[in-house]
């Protein structure tokens, strides 16, 4: 099985394991994890720095491959700060669509970008 197979808890069970296996859980707390995500996001974010909007959507397949790569640290860390918090992330999804749903009903939405503060 590939590891674009897996499902989610199997993704977590395999970063925890690999953590163990290298003795990294002492590091792995959740203010630890929160830091390492933002970095991350840092990484992701360089890549788009200076380019116009046509150019970001237009990336290389160097610069694919290189923000795939960050793309993959943060999920990892995403996954792993859930984990230490016993957070159920497909839950926690579902539980936020449905805030977004009420925040920004289509028909006052549909089209612009504005604050859900701002339809009110």
């Amino acid at each position: 099985m590939t590891m674009s197979e897996n499902t989610l808890e199997e993704l977590k069970n395999i970063l925890r394991q690999f953590a163990l296996e290298r003795d990294w859980e002492q590091f792995h707390s959740p203010k630890n994890l929160s830091m390492a995500l933002v970095a991350e996001v840092a990484e992701l974010v360089e890549h788009f720095q200076w380019l116009t909007e046509e150019q970001s959507r237009n990336l290389t397949p160097e610069k694919i491959a290189e923000v795939e790569l960050e793309i993959a640290d943060i999920q990892m860390y995403l996954v792993r700060l859930a984990d230490k918090l016993k957070v159920d992330v497909l839950a926690a999804v579902e539980k936020k669509l449905a805030i977004n749903a009420e925040k920004y009903p289509p028909d006052k939405v549909r089209g612009s970008s504005k604050k859900y503060s701002e339809y009110r």
